[in-house]
This record gives structure tokens, C-alpha cells and sequence, in this order.
């Protein structure tokens, strides 16, 4: 997801720990820790400080006392409290990495836990509790390193006032102080340091230092999911727990006109049945039951009546409006000259298309809450969910049930993916679980509830990756210079009627839009605008946002460019890039073809090169890809990425996310992968009507890191946008025939 501006913007039930393994801590337990018998060190800044020290700015003093994201225990372990969701990305380590870094502690006596909701973890730049937008290192990796190295100067101060040296005397290695004969564990001076003020400057390590950070490091959560004891939100399971499932309307923004409660109500294991608010100004039906398959069971017996409401929107109908409104004069969002193009000797017209998207994580949405009740009113409320969003929903969940946020326990849980469906401004599926818990208390309970989605509710409920009609009109001269770009994006505004459309939408043009576009790479004579529909679809940001789309039409085009003019594509693309300002597209270009050996290793006969280079949330990353037909569909062989990412924190970690979201990209690209949406119901359900990539169908994903000394850049996202276009540029070599839409049209 991309979010930005928003500085405007205001572990689990159970927990485990093993050797180089992850801990799962509610806020409640991971503060206890700090004052249990034989001491510890709990240690925070303010997220405001961080971002100070980014800047070079004096940083103020940190707050007293300080927030918890440390923990040093006699035993000599180190937690760290992680500011973030970890759903696959790897922050659950790298951050950890960072802080243990600048503390010199033995990385092997590290934990990490999910910090629960909390001002203390809010993003030191957006001031908000979030995951998003490929920022958690590029935010949080100063703020991380400086953690360490405020713990690791009180221990030293500690130890120096013990033993009646000068801290300048003190060493330290490994999670041991020493000076000259003198010897002492973090743990054991843990609880005389915790009484210390925090130091409010510190000095971080030289690079040349560093012993961790850049080194392949296996990560902390990996044992506990191959062993199936990490507890995701799915697998909350509380003393007396209730399941209850939602029938929600086909038609965004539906409302129920009748249900047949008995019919429900006689499966076996049916505790209640509620009419219930659901997103979109619609209603629908809770049922509770002592677990999963009875509530589903007596979902699917309800027979429910929808009134004839709610939208009756149709993706054909909706494909049609569009290309008939990028026909029409829209917003401008870059402006340039176009008085070259009518004299151009050569024109190239085309029309894109691409459909609604579905997030479809592994994990389907789920929300668990245990609310505690005088009469039938909710006094404070414990939540367990995997959030990208800890302290909007914190909020929202609070606004529903008429509580302060304080009175709001959101326990950050392990998610099963996301890519931007568990960030939602409305929080929708949060606001939901808030209103069936809100009936449930109503009508005399007080058990836990959790509120589980299917995968076919998860599918048909929203939010999508809006639609989009791109129409690009390219005049070249004799040579096959381009004098002139006009082009014109109609799709629905993801930020309109949010807190973020006030930072990130300017002069009508939604900045998420237009990304990777607006920022005209090559330098061409570009005029770009915009509409903005207003549909009765919910949309969202989706792994990568206007990239998915942005991408690919302009390394088509440019591709398409280099061919007429008869150059080689990545010839003309280093020609054009410029060697100041793209100096990072450049290196990371050169080390895709270098690395692949394109234009030097000659392909079996059926096989063609594509490429494609793309900057996303800070970070470049070309890919060479190497792709035959087999029974009149793409088969991708092999893919060479080059990648600028800056400091790499993780590598193995870093790796592993462009791998995943080169294939998370392929998906873009398979027959089949659009949501359709008919008479205002989507009709896709599940996996068979929704393909995403098999095991069968991923590639060999050789990744290359351009070495950098700068601070880290997103590496979550910027892996899917070039993937898709790089295959389109390997099919045009094969058939002769330009792509313009997603899925494919090979036919």
C-alpha cells in the first residue's frame, strides 16, 4: 500500500519463546516484565525523535518514564517490542537486527514480540501505528538503532558507576560489559540501568562496524511457523470463545428486507442470531455458534431476503464509461507542450484496460474481541487481530462501542499476508466485529467472540484495486524520437472521502493514481491527466497501488518506443535515463542484464528476453526475464532482478521479498485473475474463479542487490510492478503482438 503525508494524522493470549525464535506478549504482559523480581530494562523515545535525528536536528529529551520496546531479562535475553505487523515481510527481524546492532548483544539471545497498539509505536514520520507503504525500515531503521544505543549507554553507565571507572573504559561484546578485570551480563546490570535517565545523544556505529546488519540472518519468526506454534489471528482461541460469521449483502451497501432466524437457530451449537450493521451503510445477519462450521452451517440456512438496494454497478458497463471518458479532455496532472506531435511521422495509439483486484490473503480476515460488561454495556474491550492500522482501528473499535482508545486493548497478531486489505481507513471488518460484539452484549452475552471471514467472503466483501482505462497517444519523428506523450488514466479515487485525501489528493489529482508516471523517467514531452469516476465499488490500495497499472503501460510504451525506432530496449532505456537523477535506474538496469547475460548468452530456440525497470516506494528494481509459449500461454523460465534498495538490512530476508512479489506480480498476468462484477454482486468466489500463480507456475528468481551505503527503501512492494510488463516485452518478441490489458488476451 502507498501512504503518505499523513503526518497530520493523529502478541497474542498466549505466549511462547524459543532459542533464536519469536515471543508473543499482550501489552499487559510485556510491561510486567519490566519490573518482575531481579529487574529488567525497558527502554523507548518518542516516535517524533527519530525523525529529528533523520533530519540532523537536536534531538529533544526522551520521555519519562520511557515506553516499552526493550526488555533485557536476567536471563540475559532481549526482547524488542516491533512498531509493526509482520505478515511475510521480515520486519519481525530486521528491526530486531538494527536495535541488536547499535546494543551489541548476541543475537541468538534475541526475541521479537508484536508491539500492541500504542502512541509509543507509532510511525516515527506519519504519526500513526501502521504497516503500509513499504516504510517500516525506510521509517524505522534510525529510530531501531538508536534504541539500541541508548540501552546500551545506561548499561554501560551501570556498570562504570559500580565498579567506579570511567565509562570510556567500559567494552562491550556479545551482551557482556567489561573494564580490565571487571565482568558483568546485560541481565545482570539490566536493573541498575533501568533506573538511569536515558541518555538524550548517543553516538551509532560507523557501518564499517556493523556485524549484523547486512549479514544473512535467519529470521526469528521462522521456527514457531514451521512448528505451528505461532499464534496467528486465526488461531486466537480464548476460554469460552464463540465463533460468529457475517451473511453480508451481494450488493455493496444492501440491506436486509427478511431471515429465517428458526431455520438458523435449529442447527446444533447456535447461541444467537442478529440483524447487524455491516459496512457501506448496509445491514446483515450475525450468527454465533460454538465454532466455525456450526455458524456456517446456519448461515447458509437463513434464507435471507435482500431488498432490491444497493449498487448495480457492472465491470462490462463500467469498461465502456471509461474508455469513453480517456477520450475526454481530464484533470491535468503533468503539463508539457504537445505542438511536436502535428508533425509527427509516426503515431502510436493504445487503449489499456485493467480490472478490479482482490487482495485474497492466506489468511482471511478475522477480528477477536473480549469485551468487559456491566449489564449489557461493554466497560473496556481486549481485541486480537492482525492490523496494519493498530491505532485507527484501536479508534474505531472504540467509536463503536462508545469507549476512549485507552479503553481499547488491540493485540498486534501474526498475519497471513495482506497486502493492503488489513489497512483499511474505514476500518471496515473492525468496525463490523465491533457491531456484532455490540449485539452480542445487547442481548445478554459476555463470552469472547471471534468474527471469521471465508475465503469466499473475503473475495466477495471488498475492498479491490480499482479498475483502470489508460489511453496513451505517442507521436516520433522520422527517427523514432519521441516528441510528444498525451496521456489520460480514468480510475476510482482510493483516498476520496478519507483522512488521507487532504495530503495526498492535490488540484482533484489522487497522487496514487498517477504514480510512476507522473514522475516522467525518461524525460519525454509528457501530458498526463486524469478522471476520477465516483463508483459504487469499494477500492483500496493494493500490494504496490497505482504502480500495478502505471508500470506497465509505460514500459510497454517505451519498449514499444525502442522497437520502432529500431534500438535495442535496453540500449534505449539507459540512453534515456538520465545519469545524474536515474543514476540508481541505471546500476540496477545494468545489473539485471549483466547478471542474466542478455545480449550475451543466446536463449533456446522458443524463449525471448523481456524487460522492464521500475522505481516504487524508493527502490528500483529491473527485471530480465527469459519466457516461451507453451500451449498459448506465457511460461516464464527465468527471472534476473536487479534491485536498488539501498542499505540492505536483511539479505536473505530482502531476497525473499522480491522473489515473493515477482510472483505475487505474475498473478496480474493469469487468465482469469479480474474480478467481475455483475448487476453490483461480484461474481468470483474462491481460488478456482480467482487463480493466483501455483508453485508450479513460479520461476527461477535469481536476485542481485545494488550495494549502497544510503538508508534503507521499501522492499515489500516495489518487487511487482516491472514483473508484468518485463513478460509482455518477452511475449511481443514471440508473437508480434503488444499487450494491452490485464489478464493476458493471447487468443
Amino acid at each position: 500500500m502507498r501512504i503518505r503525508y499523513l503526518e497530520a494524522l493523529a502478541g497474542g493470549n498466549r505466549g511462547h519463546a524459543h532459542a533464536g525464535g519469536a515471543a508473543a506478549l499482550d501489552r499487559r504482559s510485556f510491561l510486567k516484565l519490566t519490573g518482575f523480581a531481579g529487574g529488567g530494562l525497558a527502554l523507548g523515545i518518542l516516535p517524533a525523535q527519530a525523525a529529528l535525528a533523520q533530519e540532523g536536528a537536536a534531538p529533544k529529551a526522551p520521555p519519562s518514564p520511557p515506553q516499552a520496546f526493550l526488555l533485557i531479562a536476567p536471563d540475559n535475553t532481549v526482547t524488542v517490542a516491533v512498531n509493526r505487523l509482520e505478515f511475510g515481510q521480515g520486519v519481525h527481524t530486521a528491526l530486531p537486527m538494527a536495535l541488536a546492532e547499535e546494543l551489541d548483544v548476541d543475537w541468538r539471545n534475541v526475541r521479537a514480540t508484536l508491539a500492541p497498539a500504542g502512541d509509543a509505536y507509532k510511525d516515527p514520520a506519519f504519526g500513526m501505528q501502521m504497516t503500509g507503504g513499504s516504510t517500516a525500515l525506510n521509517h524505522s531503521f534510525q529510530q531501531y538503532r538508536e534504541l539500541g544505543a541508548r540501552a546500551r549507554a545506561m548499561l554501560v553507565a551501570a556498570a562504570a558507576t559500580q565498579w567506579q571507572v570511567d565509562p570510556s573504559s567500559c567494552q562491550v561484546a556479545l551482551g557482556v560489559v567489561t573494564a580490565g578485570s571487571h565482568r558483568a551480563t546485560f541481565g545482570e546490570l539490566a536493573q541498575a540501568a533501568m533506573a538511569l535517565p536515558v541518555p538524550q545523544q548517543v553516538t551509532l556505529k560507523n557501518p564499517a562496524q556493523f556485524k549484523l546488519i547486512g549479514k544473512p540472518t535467519r529470521r526469528l519468526d521462522a521456527r514457531g511457523k514451521l512448528e505451528a506454534t505461532t499464534a496467528f489471528g486465526i488461531d486466537v482461541h480464548l476460554k469460552n470463545m464463540v465463533v460468529a460469521v457475517v451473511a453480508r449483502p451481494p450488493r455493496f451497501g444492501g440491506k436486509v428486507k427478511s431471515f429465517n432466524a428458526d431455520k438458523a437457530r435449529a442447527i446444533k451449537g447456535v447461541a444467537d442470531v442478529m440483524l447487524v450493521p455491516v459496512d457501506r451503510g448496509g445491514t446483515g445477519v450475525a450468527v454465533v455458534a460454538n465454532g466455525y462450521w456450526p455458524a456456517k452451517q446456519a448461515r447458509d440456512a437463513l434464507e435471507i431476503v435482500w431488498e432490491d438496494s444497493g449498487s448495480s454497478v457492472s465491470t462490462k458497463d463500467l469498461f465502456a464509461q471509461y474508455r469513453t471518458l480517456a477520450a475526454q479532455p481530464g484533470t491535468v496532472a503533468l503539463q508539457a507542450d504537445m505542438g511536436a506531435m502535428s508533425g509527427a511521422a509516426r503515431t502510436i495509439s493504445a487503449d489499456y484496460e485493467f480490472p478490479y483486484l482482490a487482495h485474497a490473503p492466506m489468511e482471511p480476515l478475522n477480528c477477536t474481541l473480549q469485551a468487559e460488561v456491566s449489564g449489557k454495556a461493554v466497560q473496556s474491550v481486549k481485541v486480537w487481530v492482525g492490523s496494519q492500522f493498530q491505532t485507527v482501528d484501536q479508534a474505531a473499535i472504540g467509536r463503536v462501542l462508545g469507549l476512549a482508545p485507552a479503553k481499547v486493548t488491540l493485540n498486534t497478531m501474526m498475519a497471513g499476508g495482506g497486502f493492503g486489505r488489513r489497512a483499511v481507513p474505514t476500518s471496515d471488518y473492525l468496525v463490523e466485529a465491533a457491531n456484532v460484539l455490540l449485539a452480542w452484549v445487547k442481548n445478554g452475552h459476555d463470552e469472547p467472540l471471534k468474527v471469521m471471514w471465508s475465503r469466499e467472503d473475503d473475495i466477495r466483501g471488498g475492498y479491490y484495486r480499482p479498475l483502470h482505462v489508460h489511453r496513451a497517444r505517442i507521436g516520433t519523428d522520422a527517427k523514432g524520437q519521441v516528441l510528444g506523450w498525451q496521456h489520460t488514466v480514468v480510475g476510482q479515487s482510493i483516498l476520496s472521502g478519507t483522512p488521507f485525501e487532504a495530503f495526498m489528493v492535490k488540484g482533484g489529482v489522487d497522487s496514487t493514481m498517477v504514480e510512476g508516471l507522473v514522475e516522467n523517467d525518461y524525460g519525454f514531452p509528457l501530458q498526463l491527466s486524469v478522471h476520477h469516476p465516483q463508483v459504487a465499488v469499494p477500492v483500496l490500495w493494493w500490494r504496490s497501488v497505482g504502480n500495478t497499472h502505471t508500470a506497465f503501460v509505460k514500459e510497454t510504451l517505451v519498449d514499444e518506443v525502442a522497437v520502432n525506432a529500431r534500438q535495442d530496449p535496453v540500449a534505449y532505456r539507459l540512453a534515456r535515463l538520465d545519469a545524474g537523477k536515474h543514476a540508481r535506474h541505471r546500476a540496477a538496469l545494468q545489473l539485471a542484464v549483466d547478471k542474466s547475460g542478455y545480449g550475451k548468452r543466446k536463449l533456446p530456440k522458443g524463449q525471448a528476453w523481456g524487460v522492464a525497470v521500475h522505481e516504487s516506494f524508493g527502490t528500483v528494481v529491473a527485471y530480465v526475464v527469459e519466457v516461451s509459449l507453451v500451449k498459448n500461454e506465457p511460461h516464464v523460465h527465468r527471472v534476473t532482478a536487479g534491485v536498488h534498495a539501498n542499505r540492505v538490512v536483511n539479505p536473505m530476508s530482502a531476497e525473499a521479498q522480491v522473489q515473493g512479489a515477482c510472483v505475487f506480480g505474475l498473478a496480474m498476468t493469469r487468465p482469469g485473475f479480474a474480478i467481475e462484477i455483475e448487476n453490483g454482486a461480484v461474481k468470483n468466489s474462491n481460488f478456482p474463479d480467482y487463480p493466483p500463480p501455483r508453485i508450479t507456475d513460479a520461476p527461477v528468481v535469481d536476485v542481485f542487490f545494488v550495494p549502497s551505503e544510503d538508508p534503507p527503501t521499501g522492499l515489500g512492494e516495489p518487487g511487482v510492478p516491472a514483473i508484468a510488463p518485463a513478460v509482455a516485452n518477452a511475449l511481443f518478441t514471440l508473437t508480434g503482438k503488444r499487450q494491452r490489458q490485464l489478464p493476458f488476451v493471447l487468443a
